[in-house]
This record gives C-alpha cells, sequence and structure tokens, in this order.
C-alpha cells in the first residue's frame, strides 16, 4: 500500500485545489470555453482550458525542455512547493522516483515549429519538448532527483498507471518514495485526430445523456507525493486489464473494464457495497457510455453513488487518471464530501444508464473509499480505489 501525502492540481475547475473544490461542489467550471483556431475545419469547439494567469516563468537552465506541458507541470509543483519540498528532504535523491504520464507532451510546440518552417520562420525548439518522456525527465532534473523517472503514455490511462508503477516500484524496494501524476495540454494534433474519428462534441459533452456526441477535450496536470509512510489517504487497491477488442472502440460487454474493477476490489479486499463513490470514465462517447454503464451495473448494482466529472473538466487523455484521482483525493479530505450530480434532467439521459447509481442531483456522500475509471484505445483499462486506511 501507498499513501499520498500531498498533491497539487489544475485544470478547468481552477487552479488551485481550494479553487477545484468549490468550483466542483458547485458544478462550475470556469475554464470550459467555446474557441476557434484548434479544428481544421474552422469551426469552434468546448475545450477544459487551464488559466493561463499565473503560469511560471520557465527556468533558463531548462529552457531545453520548455513547453506548455512542462510550464504547467512547474507551475503545479509550485503552488505546492514547500510541502513538497519539505517532504523530498526526508529522503535521499536516489531513492525518489520521478512517474507520470503524458499522451502530447511538447507535441503543441513541434506543431508551432514545423508550421512556422514550411514558412521560411524560425522559432526557438528543443526535440526534447516533444519528447513524451521528458516531462518525468524535466521534473527529475528540476528536482535534482537520480532515482528511476519515466513517463507512462497509454493514452487516457497514462497517469492513472502512473499510482501503479509506484506501488510496486515502493513495495519492491526499489524506492522509498515517488512524485507520480500526469499533465497534458490542449494540442492540434489529437483534437483532429479525435475530430476525425467523429468522436468529439463540438458542443460540452452530456456522459450517458441520450443525445451524447462525443467528448470535450481537455487540459490538466496532476502531482502527488507518495511513499511507503502511513498518511491519511492511501491508494487501498487497483485493477488493470486489457481486453484487446479494437483499436479505438471499447468491447460492448465490458469484460475488461468488468475484470479491472473487480481486480482492484479484491486487492482492496472490499466488497462492491462499501464504495462510497464510484468516479466514472464517462467520456460522453456512445460506445464508452454503454459499455461502462453494463459493467458498473454488473459490478456494483445500483448501489454506488456514481458520476462523470468529464463535463467539468474536459477529457484530459493521459492526465485523466491524475486528475481524477485528485478530485477524489480532494472529497475524501473534505469534511462534508458533495458532488454534482450529472448535469441533465433525467429525461434526457439514456434509459440504459438508470440501470446504475448514476447521482443527477448534487449529492452528500457517504464516509468511505472511493474508485476511478479510466479505459484507453486499445482495450486498456484500469481502475484505481483510494481511501482512508484502516476505515
Amino acid at each position: 500500500m501507498i499513501y499520498i501525502h500531498e498533491f497539487s492540481l489544475m485544470n478547468a475547475l481552477g487552479n488551485t485545489n481550494s479553487e477545484i473544490l468549490s468550483n466542483l461542489k458547485s458544478g462550475i467550471a470556469p475554464g470550459m470555453k467555446k474557441e476557434q483556431g484548434w479544428l481544421v475545419s474552422g469551426e469552434p469547439a468546448y475545450f477544459g482550458k487551464v488559466d493561463d494567469n499565473g503560469l511560471n516563468h520557465f527556468p533558463e537552465k531548462f529552457l531545453p525542455h520548455q513547453s506548455r506541458n512542462n510550464q504547467l507541470l512547474l507551475t503545479c509543483f509550485n503552488h505546492h512547493e514547500t510541502a513538497f519540498r519539505a517532504l523530498l528532504s526526508g529522503y535521499s535523491p536516489a531513492r525518489v522516483g520521478v512517474i507520470l504520464g503524458t499522451s502530447t507532451s511538447g507535441s503543441r510546440e513541434a506543431e508551432s515549429y514545423v508550421r512556422a518552417s514550411l514558412f521560411g520562420r524560425e522559432l526557438p525548439f528543443h526535440g526534447y519538448s516533444q519528447e513524451l518522456g521528458d516531462p518525468s525527465r524535466f521534473l527529475s532534473l528540476y528536482l535534482g532527483l537520480t532515482g528511476p523517472a519515466f513517463t507512462i503514455s497509454t493514452a487516457c490511462t497514462s497517469s492513472t498507471r502512473s499510482f501503479i508503477s509506484a506501488d510496486r516500484l515502493i513495495n519492491s524496494g526499489v524506492i522509498d518514495a515517488a512524485i507520480v501524476g500526469g499533465v497534458d495540454t490542449l494540442s492540434k494534433m489529437p483534437i483532429n485526430g479525435f475530430d476525425s474519428l467523429e468522436a468529439m462534441s463540438h458542443g460540452l459533452c452530456r456522459p450517458f445523456s441520450k443525445d451524447r456526441d462525443g467528448i470535450t477535450i481537455g487540459e490538466g496536470v496532476g502531482l502527488f507525493f507518495v511513499s511507503g509512510k502511513k498518511a491519511p489517504v492511501a491508494l487501498l487497491g487497483f485493477g488493470e486489464s486489457s481486453d484487446g477488442y479494437h483499436m479505438t472502440s471499447p468491447i460492448p460487454t465490458g469484460e475488461g473494464a468488468i475484470a479491472a474493477m473487480k481486480q482492484a476490489l479484491d486487492h482492496a479486499k472490499l466488497q462492491p457495497q462499501e464504495m462510497a463513490y464510484l468516479n466514472l470514465h464517462g467520456t460522453g462517447t456512445v460506445l464508452n457510455d454503454q459499455m461502462e454503464c453494463l459493467a458498473v451495473s454488473k459490478v456494483f448494482g445500483t448501489a454506488v453513488a456514481c458520476t462523470s466529472t468529464k463535463n467539468l473538466t474536459g477529457h484530459t487523455l493521459g492526465a485523466a487518471g491524475a486528475t481524477e484521482a485528485g478530485i477524489l483525493s480532494l472529497l475524501l479530505g473534505a469534511e462534508t464530501a458533495s458532488i454534482p450530480g450529472q448535469g441533465l434532467d433525467e429525461d434526457r439521459y439514456d434509459n440504459k444508464v438508470l440501470d446504475m447509481g448514476l447521482i443527477l442531483q448534487t449529492r452528500n456522500l457517504t464516509k468511505g473509499p472511493m474508485m476511478t475509471n479510466n479505459f484507453a484505445f486499445g482495450g486498456n483499462n484500469v481502475s484505481l480505489i483510494f481511501g482512508h486506511p484502516n476505515e
């Protein structure tokens, strides 16, 4: 078991943990904005954006690693720098790992560089910044750490898997502590890729609605300091599976998702009815929501309160696991945990989803462990359970 000692978040709900918790309770996402310029068609669409106000200046020493991804990473760390550095001071730099998830890294900067080059203009650019491994490499260098540093890129489960990797490395004795999480920023390549698959909504995503039409892409970052030393919130269990059904579609029967959720429950030695809340993957695509509803109803029935929060953060892709693990950490740390309803009237929801415990109106949650689901291209499925140990 590993424990969360400190964490920091930034996404469309806010730039600080306190803003995010407050806006989550109110169901308000100030970073959800309609913009033009991202789609090659020229059409406007909604995106979940991090507020640029207050982003930290990138240090000159690390300019080869400059990207918006790493700038968000740095700013997110600096929001809780005192606490993070105090924790780091208790460990040898060689015994602390940095394990992050991303799917974009610096591809936004690479796009700008290529576009400028085609028109005979030069932009400052270094290949490091577009490499998928760069977020972990940059943060490790910035902090002077010499333990394992690597980035996981398994699409929407990337940062979810960073917790599992840390758990295994810490419990096997390879390291004593780790900074885990993930970061992804808006980039035209994945945005237009999802649009070409007809998987992207040009409006706000509507998870589990009968008129849902795709995802809303967002950006975000979440960083967590974890170790084997006891703290109030722990990773109680995890499950992972790979159904390998299709490159971009989940298996309709939900077998892979069911396997991941059951494995997480078994690992945590918990029964389904003991969950206080389930944060659904809930992308707003027809295929994902149908599959997840079926899988959740088979594992939990209607006994467990659940929602997707992607209508408030957008789908942050490689950072989705960190974003949603952070939301659970905020709820677990709150005196009264409150979650908004899914955002539409009951008659707007697909009748099939009413077979699970979907919250339609704002509700105070009971005390107890909480699960988050993330499912990715290629049938890659991960479930994590967080909670207070010995609860």
